[in-house]
């Protein structure tokens, strides 16, 4: 397959997920900007964020790529769920638009093809959140830029606990069905080794939020530590 000169920029690198929950005191557009830009003055290749204020005010505060998505809803289908969302992820500036690529139900009732198509002959380019190896699958056929195992641990990462490593087994079955394909290792990479290990395992690049970018989290895994 050919891949996007974009894509290639982010071969063997860090992507930083800059995001914070609602009700959290870091959920304004500034402070994402802000996080972002230290994240990137600290080797990020690219910025993945959600919500079109903090799209918008990211994209305009770094240089390097921004993965753009909207969460809309907490359950099932919410991660940029239909082509009005990934539209306006484009319109807030987002270099790449991440898609929730799994075989669930979609809230306009279209299958996932209906969102990838248009957005394809538009030029967009489209990053795949998968939960298993069928979602990879599909994504290919489809047609996606690149794919992502955001999805594989089917819960949020602020449930996740330190000792909770990334998906190396979908990552290799992934890289050795799809050599070509770019596939970004997403989700529980929460140290310098688990970030290693996936490089190692054949991912294109890999994508680190929560231990970043969530400080909530990570003193919550110190606290943890120490109470033991």
């Amino acid at each position: 397959m050919s891949v996007h000169p974009l894509i290639k920029s982010l071969k063997a690198s860090l992507i930083v997920s800059v995001q914070a929950y609602p009700g959290e005191p870091l959920r304004t557009p500034e402070t994402m900007a802000q996080m972002s830009r230290a994240c990137e003055l600290g080797g990020a290749a690219a910025i993945r964020c959600q919500g079109l204020s903090d799209i918008a005010a990211i994209k305009g505060r770094v240089e390097v790529p921004v993965i753009g998505l909207w969460k809309d809803g907490h359950e099932g289908v919410y991660i940029t769920p239909t082509l009005r969302h990934a539209r306006a992820c484009v319109a807030a500036g987002a270099d790449i638009v991440a898609v929730d690529a799994t075989d669930r139900h979609r809230p306009d009732g279209k299958l996932l093809e209906d969102t990838v198509r248009p957005l394809q002959e538009e030029g967009v380019l489209l990053m795949a959140d998968c939960m298993t190896i069928e979602d990879i699958r599909h994504a290919y056929e489809l047609g996606f830029d690149l794919v992502s195992t955001t999805l594989s641990h089917n819960k949020p990462a602020i449930e996740t606990s330190l000792n909770e490593g990334p998906d190396l087994p979908l990552l290799r079955q992934a890289v050795e069905e799809f050599p070509d394909l770019p596939i970004i290792c997403e989700g529980h990479v929460h140290t310098p080794q688990d970030a290693r290990a996936a490089l190692d395992a054949g991912a294109w690049a890999v994508v680190v939020g929560t231990a970043i970018t969530h400080p909530t989290s990570v003193t919550s895994w110190f606290k943890a530590a120490l109470d033991e």
